[in-house]
């Protein structure tokens, strides 16, 4: 059935009142359970002293979070504002010369920010992968970017590589290891668009352009190459209607999501509480579904505003990047689900898509998955729980198709033709309802721990079962709803789009 399946307008807004009262009701759980472990001394480590009038302490859990709000604050201020300050200056004396502007600016913070050695290996790992794309062979420009890659990731390589980057600059490792994976990315998206490229060679100028625009280096996200090469090739720099108001508003969105994330950490100590297993165990069901979810939302919104700064900064200097992720409230599906959407591009383009084709058969898709799933493992660096969380993750994603295919053998197919449209999707939304709790728990692993993951499976599916159990797959059945309901929505405003640029 159609995305277009219409439901009536009460039932929506049941749906409605059902997932707010749910949300406030778990919320106000996670709340008293955050003002009753404030003082708690297995949390000191952490919650610090925060909004003293308030009578609030912080949650400072999150390394990374604090990281960019404290000892990366100036570099990103110092660095960033550089950048934007000689691109707009190059883009109004000599826009065709814009890239290697930004290249030569990217090179001189990577120096200075990180030293020469730094520097060398960086450049090594380009001149190899560039010699390679020179063969013209697929198969060769993987196995050499795989390779360059795992040396960043495995020991004793990772270690050997660091060892010659010398100092007691405190984001040594965060932006060592940031800036050499996203490059071998850069190089090998770079190498693979070179073997597609039938008339001629990119040089070598054209990979350092690519790999040295700062705003991506350290962080991301990834741009493949066919995309950056194309739009800085641009000489012709113009606006696009309101695109300047549109470049303010997200700003403004990014510095609110910064403020309220700051606000939440006051009220929820959504990441401190998980550490705490036993005190977490007396938690009510509701809460600590709530906990779990929250988690998820948190590192949604924590990537759109690393991104989103990042973009920010592109769009000024003309260019299209990757968009933020989608927010976890709204996936109900494991092929949407990703918090870095410059990697899954990556990802979809070079390997998922290119293994898996139209993503209908049941042999190359699970092909797919498993190069996929494979690549991304080494990617954040092979681990038990990087392991783990990638196996659940591959099944889920395969899972997805075996039930679609069983579905659409007899006589479930002539049974759903015979169904209206609205039961139709009623009937869809209550797996996809169990599909967003899989999503959630198979992804709390990495965000977590393997412990809080196993304790929150334990009491949603078992000790909480019957009660707990489907009156939470309930409250996930309206969520989807509305989900679907704004989808539907999209889709009518796409369409009248697409008639008015025929018409």
């Amino acid at each position: 059935m159609g995305v277009k399946a219409r439901l009536p307008s009460y039932e929506l807004g049941f749906y409605a009142l059902t997932v707010t009262c749910a949300i406030v009701y778990s919320g106000s759980g996670i709340f008293e359970a955050s003002r009753d472990s404030m003082n708690r001394k297995a949390f000191r480590d952490g919650i610090k002293p925060g909004w003293h009038y308030f009578g609030r302490k912080m949650d400072v859990a999150d390394f990374e979070w604090v990281m960019w709000f404290t000892s990366f604050r100036n570099f990103i201020i110092f660095a960033l504002s550089g950048h934007v300050l000689f691109a707009k200056v190059c883009s109004m004396i000599m826009p065709q010369h814009r890239a290697v502007v930004y290249m030569l600016y990217g090179l001189l913070s990577v120096l200075g920010s990180m030293g020469l050695a730094y520097l060398m290996i960086i450049l090594s790992h380009c001149v190899v992968l560039y010699s390679v794309s020179l063969v013209k062979h697929k198969w060769l420009c993987y196995v050499a970017g795989l390779c360059s890659l795992a040396s960043f990731k495995l020991e004793p390589f990772s270690s050997w590589q660091s060892g010659f980057v010398t100092g007691a600059f405190d984001l040594q490792d965060v932006l060592f290891y940031g800036g050499s994976g996203f490059t071998i990315m850069r190089c090998m998206s770079f190498a693979l668009e070179s073997c597609d490229r039938k008339e001629g060679i990119f040089s070598i100028f054209d990979l350092l352009k690519y790999n040295f625009y700062l705003p991506f280096f350290f962080f991301g996200p990834i741009m493949t190459f066919d995309q950056f090469y194309a739009q800085v090739s641009t000489r012709e720099l113009r606006r696009k209607d309101d695109e300047m108001r549109n470049i303010r508003v997200h700003a403004v969105l990014n510095v609110g999501a910064i403020i309220a994330v700051d606000i939440f950490f006051h009220f929820f100590y959504i990441l401190t509480l998980p550490s705490d297993l036993k005190f977490v165990n007396r938690l009510s069901d509701w809460s600590l579904a709530g906990l779990a979810y929250s988690n998820l939302v948190y590192d949604w919104v924590k990537a759109a505003v690393m991104f989103g700064v990042i973009n920010t900064i592109a769009r000024l200097d003309h260019l299209d990047p990757p968009q933020p992720p989608k927010c976890i409230t709204m996936l109900y599906v494991f092929a949407e689900t990703h918090f870095d959407r410059g990697i899954n591009d990556w990802l979809c383009k070079y390997v998922y898509d290119h293994i898996g084709e139209n993503h209908d058969n049941v042999v190359k898709e699970l092909m797919a998955t498993i190069s996929t799933f494979a690549i991304t493992t080494l990617w954040l660096g092979p681990c038990e729980i990087v392991y783990i969380w990638s196996f659940f993750n591959c099944f889920g994603l395969n899972f997805e198709l075996w039930v679609q295919k069983f579905f659409q053998r007899e006589p479930f197919a002539k049974m759903e033709a015979k169904m209206s449209a609205a039961m139709s999707r009623r009937i869809r939304a209550v797996f996809g309802a169990a599909n967003f709790w899989a999503i959630v728990l198979y992804n709390i692993l990495a965000l977590n721990s393997l412990e809080f993951a196993l304790l929150v499976t334990k009491r949603l599916l078992l000790t909480g079962f019957p009660v707990s159990t489907l009156s939470i797959w309930f409250i996930t059945y309206c969520g989807v709803q509305l989900i679907k309901e704004h989808e539907r929505f999209l889709a009518i405003e796409e369409e009248k789009c697409d008639k008015a640029k025929q018409e």
